[in-house]
């Protein structure tokens, strides 16, 4: 039984060579009789060599060793002992299937897809480990930001990081006999292999690198369109109904970002002297900032160049009243300059300012 895999875990090296094959084949699934089948010793000493290698490495029972087989990297996702029956020989060449396609999307409740079936990713508290790792795509995230991250106070009693990381990669294999899982471990902790996944917020980050530069190129026309592709990979709330205070923080980073990406595509629309096509969705996020000043001027903007002066100026009455009541401050220059701007009709003082990409 071949166990060339280079661990690098002490707890590993403290086996005997054959309690290594042992718990390699205790990793792979094969039960007392197999082991005992492939090794070529008696079922009870794969019994004995078992139950050694819980007390070594102070494991708890059979299901804790699979787990750590895993964690430790002796056994990798896909591969194990088994032999493949053959299959007869086909007649003409076969074109090698094609990887299949694992998307993760976490603008809304967090999902994933494999070939476009969706994946059932688990509990609560291990979706926001797998978020967590989703969000840290270039770096190794460690087990202890793992437990900060999702549980926060109130730490698990149990190992149970290990566990869930386990049940990731059995879920989240990119099909039978890929050489790599698709979470790796190493020294430091665990992390995403590049490549091995799309996510759906690194796809809206290259879609607003490509409506900047439609934009610097002068073509806002195209500049909205891309950016509003953005937007529609936004399915409802980030990372929706997940604990912990990672999972928090990026939910209140990603709505943010959202905003920012409404407000640039509003924008250019009313650059373009779309005024009344911007004016619904200016109103709706009006209506979810309400403190959004901003927003405010634009749909104020928006409203007086559609011929709606009477409404462009109740929004700076109630934007106003709302400023006063709830952060007990005045608008600020921008919104007091476009309100005299409309009181006095003079069109060339309500030009547009660029939003922060």
């Amino acid at each position: 039984m071949p166990t060339t895999v280079t661990t690098g875990q002490s707890t590993v090296t403290t086996l005997t060579q054959q309690e290594r094959e042992v718990l390699y084949a205790v990793g792979c699934g094969l039960g007392d009789a197999e082991i005992a089948s492939v090794l070529a010793i008696p079922k009870d000493t794969v019994a004995e060599h078992l139950a050694r290698i819980l007390a070594k490495l102070e494991l708890r029972d059979r299901a804790a060793a699979i787990v750590h087989a895993f964690d430790c990297g002796l056994v990798v996702p896909g591969r194990g002992p088994r032999k493949q029956a053959a299959s007869p020989a086909p007649r003409t060449a076969v074109r090698p299937a094609r990887e299949p396609q694992l998307r993760i999307s976490v603008l809304g409740p967090l999902q994933s897809w494999r070939d476009g079936q969706p994946v059932d990713l688990g509990h609560l508290r291990q979706q926001a480990v797998l978020a967590t790792l989703v969000l840290c795509p270039d770096r190794t995230v460690s087990q202890q930001e793992l437990l900060d991250g999702v549980w926060g106070m109130e730490p698990p009693i149990t190992k149970v990081v290990p566990v869930y990381i386990y049940r990731l990669r059995k879920i989240l294999h990119i099909g039978d006999g890929s050489p790599a899982p698709v979470i790796r471990r190493d020294r430091c902790g665990y992390r995403l292999t590049p490549g091995a996944v799309e996510v759906d917020v690194a796809r809206m980050e290259e879609l607003v690198s490509a409506a900047g530069r439609a934009e610097r190129a002068g073509e806002l026309p195209e500049a909205v369109r891309i950016c509003a592709q953005a937007l529609d990979l936004f399915r409802g709330e980030p990372l929706a109904g997940l604990p912990g205070p990672f999972a928090e923080l990026e939910r209140l980073r990603l709505t943010e970002r959202r905003i920012a990406l409404v407000q640039r595509k509003l924008d250019w629309q009313l650059r373009l002297g779309q005024h009344a096509e911007a004016i619904a969705e200016l109103r709706a996020l009006a209506v979810a900032q309400p403190l959004n000043e901003p927003v405010a001027a634009m749909l104020m903007r928006a409203l007086y160049r559609s011929g709606r002066q009477v409404d462009a100026l109740t929004v700076f009455d109630r934007t106003r009243r709302r400023l006063a009541d709830d952060l007990g401050v005045p608008p600020g220059q921008m919104l007091r300059r476009t309100h005299q701007m409309i009181l006095r009709g003079h069109d060339a003082g309500l030009g547009l300012t660029r939003t922060a990409p």
